[in-house]
């Protein structure tokens, strides 16, 4: 069973570790024709944190790092307006040129229709890929503050040759101070292939999974980081088959019996703007199953996935009931879909109607 620390003991309900890029959103158009650019924050580690702030109230924080220069200070002043700490924040030195650091840029299309969302990712010898292990001071931040959760993943392991070793040592450091973990797999091909590919990813994350209380990912996540197939399901995945991904999950949690929460979200398809989404969650030997809601209108799915799993840490920690939480974290994640951007902009209310099988007529 999960067992949080009480929040009176610790100074932060969950803290969050990755990397937090400037994203660049030519709105309706494409990257290689945009003239002019929305920008934001966005990270998949830190859109948790984000999420749990912004929607559900608590007190979040994230360990990263930037170049100190004015796009690190411009994140950073991102970072603040969202109600998320940067106290764990590490500053480089910039160099004036990014010779030897600097910070991250994601550039992302959401697609339409029959084209899909689009991201291309500028974010080679950032300073938070060069953290190593012995950089972050653990013991302070889970021994002396106290947090409740811990949450990192899959795209801040893949970073670099050293990130890896990050994680391990801040997953180790939370266990030890009772500090429950989750690890997104967020598996990112793009990011794997220059360093070794599927093969690199499977080796590393099987050894972070030996540390991690809460496992999340989608079917692709599972398969390619832990070797693990959803049989009997299309390479498309037309349709959602719950009795597939219950077989992955549970075997899953054979071979890691470490794991307490193992939880999916549920996507098929249907274009860039319409999939059908649902969720599945195992605790304590027992599965729940998010509503499945069939035809969803998506205006921009990157940060659907971060949306559903600070929903679900935050029905975790907050009730322990596994039911509620999945639904929690579909319906923040359908509802974080419905608007530009990674991070979340739903409000605790509209998770709470949505839950309760509320619709989109107008609230006057």
């Amino acid at each position: 069973m999960l067992a949080y620390r009480k929040p009176e003991e610790c100074r932060f309900d969950e803290v969050s570790l990755g990397e937090i890029m400037l994203r660049f959103d030519p709105g309706e158009g494409r990257v290689h024709t945009a003239r002019q650019f929305t920008v934001w924050e966005g990270g998949g580690e830190y859109n948790v944190a984000r999420g749990l702030r912004r929607c559900f109230g608590l007190r979040t924080a994230v360990v990263t790092a930037f170049a100190d220069n004015p796009v690190g200070r411009l994140v950073e002043d991102f970072i603040l307006q969202g109600g998320v700490a940067t106290d764990f924040v590490k500053w480089v030195p910039y160099d004036g040129i990014g010779r030897t650091v600097r910070n991250g840029l994601n550039f992302v299309e959401r697609g339409f229709g029959c084209r899909g969302a689009k991201s291309c990712s500028d974010r080679g010898n950032t300073a938070v890929s060069q953290l190593k292990a012995g950089d972050i001071d653990w013991e302070y931040i889970f021994g002396k503050c106290g947090v409740r959760h811990f949450h990192t993943g899959g795209i801040f392991a893949a970073l670099s040759d050293t990130t890896p070793d990050v994680v391990i040592e801040a997953l180790k450091a939370a266990k030890k101070h009772g500090t429950v973990t989750s690890y997104d797999l967020n598996y990112r091909p793009s990011l794997w292939k220059a360093i070794g590919g599927v093969e690199r990813a499977r080796s590393v994350n099987r050894e972070i999974a030996k540390y991690v209380d809460v496992m999340i990912g989608n079917e692709e996540d599972f398969t390619a980081c832990l070797g693990l197939e959803v049989k009997g399901v299309d390479a498309n995945l037309s349709k959602l088959d719950t009795a597939s991904f219950r077989a992955m999950i549970e075997e899953a949690v054979k071979l890691y019996p470490n794991f307490q929460v193992v939880a999916t979200t549920l996507r098929a398809v249907k274009s860039a703007s319409c999939n059908d989404w649902g969720a599945i969650a195992w605790k304590d030997g027992k599965f729940a199953e998010a509503v499945n809601r069939p035809n969803l209108e998506i205006f921009d799915r990157v940060g659907g996935g971060d949306s559903f799993a600070s929903g679900l840490i935050y029905g975790l920690m907050t009730t322990g009931d596994a039911d509620y939480a999945v639904n929690c974290g579909a319906a923040h994640g359908a509802l974080a879909m419905t608007t530009p951007g990674d991070t979340s902009m739903a409000t605790f209310d509209e998770v709470q109607k949505l839950m309760k099988g509320g619709g989109a007529r107008v609230d006057r």
